[in-house]
């Protein structure tokens, strides 16, 4: 009961973002039409999560997580306010989304580390493969909901009053957080140790742990394919395929659903051998994704099925990604740990965008799509030549997991 209710507001917080997300992007592609824009745009969205997430780890070991988790759906709901006014009453500027949505990436840089540390203590340890599945699953699926509200939202009302949809989902988000109590491992100095003790301690773990280190260069290989690349599907819309607002919702639903798939997959299959999968469907997403691109102009409808093959196979490498690391660290280190793969993802993001970005003022936003996925694709089946990659699924689970854990109301 516990995780499901956890789980269910945290989708309706996850539905409100992905709308605010959608109306802000939209809103700058349509007003600007710059790669550049959206580039800054996914800066503000990727750089402060990045830089923050280490800190975002130690917190997560060392105080309430539950507790984090409110303050950064709070913060986040007060920067739509911002938003919203300065939209209704007309003073608006691209700077000003700008500055918001860096704040709520800050605040994702915190609340990340401490909801995805707290899965293995609200689930059995048998049940946690499955449990991710389904997480991302819903995740996926709440992608499905937001773009066809966002466009709907769009069309109905001011910007102002649709991001006001966001304001009410984080609400419904903290409700069952202070309902719900977290069973927490935490470091086991009591958080006596310094930040920086801390912070080299996760970075120990991953340096020290056969398979860890490659496994996060190959993903900031693949991130810096990937998620540069998904900024600018707005503009491959609406500049490609001469598309709106209705064509944006509609594959970007349409990716959800196939994402949703995915993760139901891994929650019912729940892979014994996670490395093959991950490998695999990383390569398959990204090689999906270059070919969303190389869709002719008047096939839009083949765009779209590409688009849903690559979010269909990339949930399926990603949610066992989560439980290895979920399975082999320690959960009084698995804050830091995480942190720090979001801190190596979110870093390969911007610099991502920072390279492709010359290459798409020269050939347009297709060849970005198309170099970004063929590199992602190399990346990806390059890690079957890692034994010790391939071996990480078969590494002894962490039996410190719930070791040093307070009472079972934090």
């Amino acid at each position: 009961m516990r995780f499901y209710s956890i789980l269910g507001g945290q989708a309706l917080s996850l539905i409100g973002s992905a709308l605010t997300q959608f109306v802000l992007i939209w809103w700058i592609t349509d007003t600007t039409g710059s790669i550049a824009a959206l580039t800054a745009a996914g800066m503000a969205a990727l750089l402060p999560q990045a830089l923050l997430s280490p800190l975002g780890g130690i917190f997560a070991d060392r105080y309430s997580r539950r507790l984090l988790m409110i303050a950064a759906d709070g913060v986040s709901a007060l920067c739509m306010l911002v938003l919203i006014a300065l939209f209704l009453t007309g003073r608006i500027e691209l700077w000003h989304a700008l500055t918001m949505m860096a704040i709520r990436s800050a605040m994702q840089g915190f609340q990340e580390p401490a909801m995805v540390a707290s899965m293995p203590m609200l689930v059995p340890g048998g049940f946690l493969v499955r449990a991710v599945g389904l997480e991302q699953s819903v995740h996926s699926l709440t992608l499905v909901a937001a773009a066809p509200l966002g466009a709907l939202a769009i069309a109905a009302m001011p910007i102002g009053w649709a991001l006001a949809i966001d304001v009410a989902t984080a609400i419904l988000g903290i409700a069952p957080l202070l309902i719900f109590r977290i069973p927490q491992a935490f470091a086991r100095d009591g958080g006596r140790a310094g930040l920086f003790w801390e912070f080299r301690e996760g970075v120990e773990v991953v340096w020290r742990t056969p398979g860890l280190r490659q496994l996060f260069l190959l993903l900031s290989g693949v991130v810096l394919a990937f998620l540069p690349v998904f900024t600018l599907v707005p503009l491959l819309v609406k500049e490609h395929f001469g598309g709106g607002t209705a064509q944006l919702a509609l594959m970007e639903s349409l990716s959800g659903i196939g994402m949703g798939v995915g993760g139901l997959l891994v929650a019912v299959l729940a892979p014994r051998r996670p490395m093959p999968w991950i490998l695999f469907g990383f390569a398959v997403s990204c090689g999906a994704m270059a070919l969303t691109a190389l869709a002719p102009r008047g096939l839009f409808g083949v765009a779209v099925a590409w688009w849903v093959i690559s979010g269909l196979t990339f949930v399926l490498a990603d949610a066992p990604l989560t439980a290895v690391l979920q399975t082999i660290v320690p959960n009084h280190l698995l804050g830091r740990v995480l942190s720090l793969m979001n801190m190596v993802m979110g870093l390969a993001a911007p610099v991502g965008l920072g390279l492709l970005t010359p290459l798409g003022e020269l050939f347009g936003v297709r060849g970005m799509f198309i170099v970004a996925g063929l590199f992602g694709v190399a990346v990806s089946l390059s890690g079957f030549l890692s034994r010790p990659l391939m071996a990480l699924d078969r590494s002894r689970p962490a039996t410190e997991q719930r070791c040093h854990a307070h009472s079972p109301t934090e």
